[in-house]
């Protein structure tokens, strides 16, 4: 069995559970999904830019303001790791594992947390 997976489409991305990658990869994300606090790692992850309101927001407003942002934080999270993703495959320079990582828990914790509330 190849630890990866074909090439993604756009549509395949938008699909929830569509996120094949390494198995190292993944296991680490897993791994990490136990320390995930959304307060703390959102903040340190999303652009100032893109979301401003949530850095000078207190962990309590922040919390308040990614609930209301769900779809939208969703959607850059998977913006973010398909571009990250395009650069590991592509053995770009800057590609950071680490920052792969710490944005694959960021996205498979969100897409948990979007399925709870949901159901």
């Amino acid at each position: 069995m190849n630890a990866f997976s074909p090439p993604q489409t756009a549509t395949a991305a938008a699909v929830p559970d569509s996120l094949l990658r390494p198995r190292l990869l993944m296991r680490a994300a897993r791994i990490g999904l136990q320390e995930y606090r959304r307060e703390r790692d959102l903040r340190r992850l999303l652009p100032q830019a893109l979301f401003p309101a949530l850095k000078a927001a207190s962990p309590e407003g922040a919390v308040r303001l990614m609930a209301q942002q769900g779809a939208a934080l969703l959607e850059w999270l998977t913006d973010e790791e398909a571009r990250i993703e395009s650069a590991r495959r592509t053995a770009m320079a800057g590609y950071s594992p680490l920052r792969h990582i710490d944005v694959m828990i960021a996205l498979l914790a969100e897409r948990r947390l979007t399925r709870d509330v949901k159901a």
